[in-house]
């Protein structure tokens, strides 16, 4: 423990942060002792300890460790690893612009996805090439990330990159010129018959408000009528970004976001500061497990003004605010220092970060939550993330579809959907294309084949089952009901290739038109399967029933609550 208190002390030395601010001269003892500790130990074992130490290794894992035990927010990136960073913040990076993986059966990194007008796509890189060489450093058998650290370098460098393309068995070499990366903030935006527009954003980086306001305004002029705001699976970013978008849809002069910290300096409140461009249009805003950060202040603040109607299911709950702090020798910490408060004054944080014990957390229960109120008095709670005004639950995902996508040691989706490139030239527009059925029959056909084999559930249960029941005495005399329910739950990957056709062909279907139209592509045929969305258009397809929905009844209690206010 005392290590790591001292490590503590060592950093926000490091940082440059003191304790003048702290009155508690016991505090400020407490600071030095530990420093003191921590200096005596690590000069005691570079001088004496058997092995010579990498200090960037031994105190970098120490300054990792005690940070950790804060909460996942607060993390350093010393001067090598600052264009982790820079993508974290930024969206960017120098390189080719696509995704690669490493294939367990190919044994080999290979191209997943190059991304739309970047270098990958520009030479002619598809899904299924074999990376087996960068210049002269061979990549045969290498990682990802290992591939990935030589495919990125600075903007402007150029190397030869040697692939090899599956579809013709052919090698081929390439000249590539590095060039500054920005993933694309939002992934698509399009209007379709009705009137009802769409935007998917991906993360809240520099100038995506920018992305979504001209979106918004291109649509408009095109005779949008409603809009589903698609925040699912966004973690957040910026968190002026989320201001700006909410600055959209709502008045000058309003209170958007409260930050509220330590230092009473370093609070600070977020209003609106220009006249937005809509304050009526219908809006559905979709959200997630995995919606956080900005994404819950804009979510939440369109909530609490009464603008948008939130869909989906229950957010994350990341109520923290970090601050980007300089280090010496070119690094970076990113620091957890305040907790900020939507408009109707509630924190949305679902989770207490405790530090002692190596630090923990607590889960808030919604029995500790407390009410808060909406422009229009509706209640909403914090705690727990933003709770969706129309709760819409995905479908699960089964078993025998997740392992085909991710841990499957045959590669046969990626085999199937590399030989069907080869087949097939050219597919229908991405909102029309669906594998069809014939073709299901080859991609099951291909999976027999490769003797594709994973853990059902049912089975995995099972023998749980029969290992607690052998410990408790109970087996022998359930043996026979046992060997029984076991024929049943036998193995039959045919049977689940059936049963689950729906679902695997979507998911083929998908990774098919993201393949052939990039990243937009794949959004526009999934939204064809997507319950909330169907369900998003449906509503803003039925006014009065939006209408309700935001329409909360004032009680005379609740007035002075009703309108957000500055916290």
């Amino acid at each position: 423990m005392n290590i790591r208190k001292s490590l503590l002390m060592l950093m926000l030395s490091v940082f440059g942060l003191t304790c003048s601010a702290q009155s508690d001269d016991g505090h400020n003892f407490t600071v030095a002792k530990n420093m003191d500790v921590f200096t005596s130990i690590y000069k005691n074992l570079d001088m004496l300890y058997v092995d010579t130490l990498d200090a960037d290794e031994v105190i970098g894992n120490g300054i990792n460790s005690m940070l950790r035990s804060l909460d996942p927010y607060t993390t350093y990136y010393p001067e090598d690893k600052m264009s982790d960073w820079r993508m974290k913040v930024q969206g960017k990076y120098a390189g080719i612009g696509a995704m690669i993986r490493y294939n367990m059966k190919l044994k080999n990194t290979v191209i997943i996805e190059p991304y739309e007008g970047m270098p990958a796509a520009e030479v002619g890189l598809k899904k299924g090439d074999i990376i087996l060489a960068i210049d002269d450093s061979t990549m045969v058998g290498k990682s990802s990330d290992y591939v990935s650290q030589h495919l990125r370098g600075d903007a402007g460098t150029s190397f030869v990159l040697k692939i090899k393309r599956p579809s013709t068995g052919k090698t081929m070499k390439m000249k590539i010129t590095r060039r500054a990366i920005t993933t694309p903030a939002v992934s698509y935006y399009g209007l379709d018959d009705d009137g009802v527009g769409y935007i998917g954003l991906n993360q809240f980086i520099e100038n995506c408000s920018k992305d979504v306001r001209r979106a918004f305004i291109e649509m408009k002029k095109n005779g949008m009528k409603a809009l589903v705001f698609d925040l699912r699976d966004n973690g957040g970013g910026l968190e002026q970004e989320a201001v700006n978008i909410v600055n959209m849809f709502i008045p000058n002069g309003k209170l958007v976001v409260s930050n509220r910290g330590k230092l009473k300096s370093q609070d600070k409140n977020y209003y609106t500061t220009v006249e937005p461009i809509d304050t009526v249009m219908p809006i559905v805003v979709l959200v997630n497990g995995n919606t956080a950060s900005a994404s819950e202040i804009t979510s939440g603040a369109l909530q609490d003004f009464d603008r948008a109607v939130i869909m989906g299911t229950r957010t994350y709950g990341k109520g923290l605010v970090q601050m980007t702090v300089e280090v010496p020798y070119n690094g970076i910490m990113m620091l957890t220092s305040n907790k900020y408060y939507i408009p109707s004054g509630r924190c949305i944080q679902a989770i207490n970060y405790k530090h002692d014990r190596g630090g923990y957390v607590e889960h808030v229960p919604d029995s500790l939550t407390h009410v808060f109120y909406t422009a229009r008095g509706r209640e909403v709670r914090d705690g727990g993330g933003i709770m969706p005004d129309v709760e819409v639950k995905p479908d699960t995902m089964s078993n025998i579809a997740a392992y085909l996508q991710s841990v499957d040691s045959t590669e046969t989706l990626h085999q199937y959907e590399v030989e069907y490139m080869a087949k097939y030239p050219t597919i229908a527009p991405a909102k029309d294309f669906e594998l069809s059925d014939d073709d299901y029959e080859e991609f099951k056909r291909m999976v027999i084949e490769n003797d594709f084999k994973y853990d059902r559930g049912s089975e995995t249960i099972l023998r749980e089952l029969k290992k607690i029941a052998q410990f408790e005495g109970y087996y022998d005399g359930a043996k026979e009901e046992f060997d029984n329910l076991e024929k049943k739950l036998k193995h039959n990957v045919e049977r689940d290739l059936d049963f689950n056709r729906d679902e695997i062909k979507q998911m083929i279907s998908v990774d098919l038109a993201t393949a052939y139209y990039f990243q937009a592509g794949g959004v526009v045929c999934n939204l064809k399967y997507d319950k909330a969305m169907a369900e998003a258009r449906r509503l803003l397809n039925s006014i009065d029933e939006y209408n309700s929905i935001l329409s909360g009844a004032k009680s005379a209690e609740q007035t002075q609550s009703a309108e957000p206010v500055e916290q």
